[in-house]
């Protein structure tokens, strides 16, 4: 059975304290109200990290992660974070190649490979990000936007590395706009990057990987989301800094 996962991205919101009220809200309404098998994972900016890790101890349902992470080990890259300093605060996640950091800081497939290399190379599961924008999907290129993203992306890895990684759809002109993709439209496109991924892997590895639908996912449409037969989750980004709002999204697969 593949693994449920509901999965936060607070981008950049939340200060110190703020940030760390929100989760302590999470990880109780999670231990008092998720009853399924699902997972939640909140990623958080890296000022909240160690602490996030500290307030979930011991709760098997919630695990944390970051937002990013430098493709370099280590060096001279002033303002940046590296994936060994991101698992050393006990973080188990993290996002790569969301559609702001592709549009904003001009991350390629290329670099985001790098990333997803090192990522693994440190402990760090990735959530890797996939989709295409509005004109891609009205020209009629959004399946071959998808399968070029994968293909330089992440399926340099071996079985075993591809096995560690979650992906995410997420259509670009359906994030933070408030217009979601139905439930059909989200079910095709994780149709097809199930078969991608048989292609390249086979078909083991295609049903027992973790496919997040992303972009404005709420608690009103994510029953209808989640139960397509493909989609095995959510990587949400507004509703999930509103922890009533979060958890009776996890709460969909109870």
């Amino acid at each position: 059975m593949r693994k449920k996962i509901v999965a936060g991205n607070w981008k950049m919101n939340m200060d110190y304290e703020q940030g760390l009220s929100l989760f302590s809200e999470v990880v109780n309404m999670a231990h008092d109200e998720v009853t399924g098998k699902q997972h939640i994972v909140v990623c958080s900016p890296f000022i909240h990290l160690h602490s996030l890790v500290q307030l979930a101890k011991g709760n098997i349902k919630v695990s944390v992660g970051a937002q990013n992470a430098h493709q370099a080990e280590s060096g001279a890259y002033t303002g940046e974070t590296s994936a060994k300093m991101i698992h050393s605060t006990g973080a188990e996640y993290v996002i790569l190649g969301h559609s702001e950091r592709r549009q904003y800081f001009g991350e390629t497939n290329e670099l985001l490979a790098k990333k997803t290399d090192t990522a693994l190379a440190n402990g760090l599961k990735p959530i890797f990000c996939i989709g295409e924008t509005l004109q891609e999907r009205e020209t009629n290129v959004h399946f071959d936007v998808i399968k070029t993203q994968l293909e330089e992306g992440v399926f340099h890895l071996s079985e075993e590395q591809f096995g560690q990684v979650v992906l995410a759809y997420e259509p670009v002109w359906a994030i933070g706009t408030g217009v979601t993709a139905t439930s059909a439209q989200a079910q095709e496109i994780h149709v097809f990057i199930r078969k991608e991924i048989a292609k390249k892997y086979g078909q083991e590895l295609a049903d027992s990987t973790t496919i997040l639908y992303g972009g404005s996912c709420n608690a009103k449409n994510a029953g209808d989301l989640f139960g397509q037969p493909d989609i095995d989750g959510g990587l949400i980004g507004g509703a999930s800094l509103k922890s009533r709002d979060f958890i009776d999204i996890a709460k969909t697969f109870n």
